[in-house]
């Protein structure tokens, strides 16, 4: 019994570090660019849109196409970031253990 109380303490401490890391994730920032920076989109830790930039060099009315493929390879890049910088700082809390919907 005394080892599931201790358990539990764990448990609710370990739990008590995440929400905090989590919270903390929505103040960092990444960035995702495309076609050699001339789209970016910033978004935070929570996985919103903070910004999107578009140069004006990249804005050809003859090849829209071309800057939606940017803004959505920005788009990606900055998300897979965002998973990465989530994997690190609450994959240090669960010792590298996958934890489904959390990552």
């Amino acid at each position: 019994m005394k080892n599931m109380n201790q358990m539990m303490k764990q448990m609710k401490k370990m739990q008590a570090q995440m929400a905090k890391a989590q919270e903390e994730l929505g103040s960092k920032e990444v960035e995702g660019t495309a076609g050699g920076g001339v789209v970016k989109v910033r978004m935070n830790g929570h996985k919103e849109i903070l910004a999107v930039e578009i140069a004006p060099e990249a804005v050809d009315p003859e090849d829209v196409e071309m800057l939606q493929d940017m803004v959505t390879a920005a788009f990606n890049e900055a998300m897979k970031k965002v998973d990465e910088l989530m994997a690190n700082d609450l994959g240090k809390l669960t010792g590298g253990m996958k934890i489904p919907g959390l990552f």
